[in-house]
């Protein structure tokens, strides 16, 4: 046997071919790749989306359709590295477009319920930085922001 790898589940009620279709024209390398439909004798009615594949910058996810049951919550969520503030600002923007919502420290929540940390790339280095000072600077700079601003770490 091959493992070839862990794919996000993400459950929707209803809407995770919206969702789906969402988060493949926010992210760049990311494409809906299939989409499957209930069948006979399910919790949802025939012909029903049940479950969108896409990739997400190259990588693999799933969006199930599976009813009102289960939430989505702040205990899982999505690290995006950004390279430029340009790539945090235009993520944020569309993330918390239409009843998405803001948080602390570069996290936000889209209109899904989806939790996304948009952080930039340097950010993580200054964390774990040997310089105590460095690191003391760096956290309370991200501690005082929601979106995250790179030029307010220098």
């Amino acid at each position: 046997m091959t493992i070839s790898g862990a794919v996000p589940y993400l459950w929707f009620d209803r809407n995770g071919l919206e969702a789906a279709e969402f988060y493949v024209a926010t992210f760049p390398d990311s494409s809906i790749t299939s989409i499957s439909y209930y069948l006979d004798d399910a919790q949802l009615p025939k012909g029903s989306v049940l479950v969108v594949e896409f990739t997400l910058m190259g990588r693999t996810f799933a969006a199930l359709n599976g009813g009102p049951h289960f939430t989505h919550s702040e205990a899982v969520s999505f690290q995006v590295l950004c390279d430029t503030q340009e790539e945090i600002d235009r993520l944020w923007s569309s993330l918390i477009s239409d009843g998405g919502e803001e948080s602390q420290c570069g996290w936000c929540k889209d209109r899904f319920g989806v939790s996304w940390q948009i952080v930039p790339r340097m950010l993580n280095p200054l964390l774990q930085h040997e310089d105590p000072a460095i690191r003391d600077r760096a956290w309370k700079a991200m501690l005082g922001m929601r979106k995250l601003v790179i030029a307010d770490f220098s």
